[in-house]
């Protein structure tokens, strides 16, 4: 027999950015592991240094970064970091982003319009990413952008159980945003054996984040109506969605998502909104402005540590979400 017989074993090695260093740690610990020490600094010129302080030769390496603001930054420190690992003879690379940043613009709805998700697919694969991994991703066929396996994770069960304890199900109506969010919602129907209802939202497409009319289809009157959404930018949809609900005769209504992005105008909407509880995961830091007594922050940690550790096992990231897709 030819060749050579080594007896090392598989080595997983986690790293994190500097963009949510907290969520990685729940993450490191729900593994049983720990974050590999890092060196990571901005020059004075905004230029972005990364030094790994183990090696990660030979190593299944698994970095983490979810793109919250300043996104641009994240990003660029992301796709240094592969380079580096690619660099340093990594066995393997899976890029973790727990929030995909400018999954919006999936697609050209104008002309002479760029369609920025596919190029961070592109850019994560040039850098030496093998493989990506993402929450909640805003449109499926972002999959299909990155040239390599990318293991698509759901935060449903986790926010769908916390709502289903909480609420009344007799009571419950869950509703759809827009069209775009029905097979999402339809989901949640299936996991809380509820009603659907739906918020027919007509766009301005020359002005981001503007609703022009918004009306429900549906019966909502007395019901606790339960939105449901991938992420929650500047609020003003959802806001508007929960006060046309309120208006067709809602008796309360809860917001669950999955993103909390929150830029912008978000805290002072938060807080004014009749919405009685707002839901997110933790796969962005909340800004501190935003510690509400009505929002409600659950942990993505353990979501994401059984994916990678079915990914570096060989095993099944889909068995860990049967029945979502």
């Amino acid at each position: 027999m030819s060749g050579i017989t080594t007896s090392g074993e598989k080595k997983l090695k986690l790293f994190s950015g500097r963009a949510h260093p907290e969520l990685a740690k729940e993450v490191a610990e729900a593994l049983g592991t720990e974050l590999v020490p890092t060196k990571a600094l901005d020059f004075a010129n905004g230029e972005i240094y990364v030094r790994f302080l183990e090696s990660a030769r030979g190593a299944d390496c698994f970095v983490m970064q979810s793109h919250t603001a300043p996104i641009n930054q994240w990003i660029m420190e992301q796709l240094i970091m592969i380079d580096a690992l690619k660099r340093a003879s990594a066995r393997s690379i899976t890029a973790i982003l727990p929030f995909y940043g400018y999954a919006r613009q999936d697609k050209k709805h104008l002309g002479r319009e760029p369609i920025s998700a596919r190029l961070v697919a592109d850019l994560l694969r040039q850098a030496g990413a093998d493989r990506l991994m993402a929450v909640d991703l805003h449109t499926a066929q972002i999959q299909g952008f990155f040239d390599g396996p990318v293991d698509h994770l759901f935060a449903l069960p986790l926010l769908a159980d916390y709502i289903g304890e909480k609420v009344d199900r007799s009571k419950l109506t869950v509703v759809s945003p827009d069209a775009g969010r029905v097979k999402v919602a339809d989901q949640w129907c299936d996991r809380l054996d509820a009603p659907l209802a739906i918020i027919h939202k007509r766009r301005d497409m020359t002005q981001a984040n503007t609703i022009l009319s918004a009306e429900v289809v549906g019966d909502v009157k007395d019901r606790v109506c339960v939105l449901v959404d991938d992420m929650i930018d500047t609020a003003g949809t959802i806001c508007a969605a929960a006060d046309a609900l309120f208006e067709n005769g809602a008796a309360d209504v809860v917001v669950a998502a999955t993103h909390g992005v929150l830029s912008g105008p978000a805290a002072d909407r938060l807080k004014n909104s009749r919405v009685s509880e707002f839901v997110f995961t933790n796969t962005l830091p909340t800004p501190a402005q935003l510690q509400l007594d009505k929002i409600t922050t659950l942990s993505i940690a353990p979501s994401i540590a059984a994916a990678i550790h079915e990914v570096f096992e060989e095993g099944s990231v889909t068995s860990l979400f049967e029945g979502v897709h």
